[in-house]
């Protein structure tokens, strides 16, 4: 039991800074949507190669 109050709660890791947000279960299936659909317009811009491959 003491092990789960201190290790196995969301609530700590958050405060520890080792996740970003805790996602309430109801709000699951919104959040993952949003972020896939950001992503869906997502332009990654490459920087352009300074050198080739060169035949060895």
């Amino acid at each position: 039991e003491e092990y789960s109050e201190k290790f196995a709660n969301p609530y700590q890791a958050a405060q520890f800074g080792y996740i970003d947000d805790v996602i309430e279960p109801r709000n699951t299936r919104f959040r993952i949507c949003r972020g896939l659909a950001q992503l869906a317009h997502k332009k990654q811009d490459l920087p352009a190669k300074k050198h080739g491959c060169m035949p060895m």
